[in-house]
């Protein structure tokens, strides 16, 4: 069974965690041999240009010693054989257009979203 993992909303516990949830989620069903593939929509599409580590955060006396590191999870995902795709209108829709797409993140068009999901036996949206 083929799952379109849709994530559609950036930074999403990142604060507070190690990594982004659905990220860390994909990456371990991927090493359990499912075959999934990622569509990186809406806010999501900031991970397809993300560079760094997400900073550490203090808050009073605590301190996230171990903050997201987005890139580093991108491409486990993708060296791992995952396909991940980036929305091209949605990256323009916030300026983010003209920057370069992590490596193996491939960009699509919106119009071009319905054939991944006909490629899907799952969709499941985040």
């Amino acid at each position: 069974m083929k799952v379109l993992q849709v994530i559609d909303q950036a930074y999403r516990t990142t604060t507070e965690e190690q990594d982004d949830t659905i990220l860390w989620l994909t990456q371990s069903m991927r090493g359990a041999g499912g075959d999934l593939m990622v569509l990186l929509s809406g806010h999501g599409v900031h991970y397809a240009i993300s560079r760094e580590r997400q900073p550490a955060l203090t808050l009073g006396t605590w301190r996230q010693t171990q903050p997201a590191e987005l890139p580093r999870d991108i491409a486990n995902l993708v060296e791992s054989g995952v396909p991940v795709y980036a929305i091209q209108d949605d990256l323009e829709e916030r300026g983010l257009g003209g920057l370069a797409l992590q490596n193996g993140v491939r960009p699509v068009a919106r119009r071009a979203v319905a054939e991944l999901y006909e490629q899907a036996d799952q969709v499941w949206h985040w």
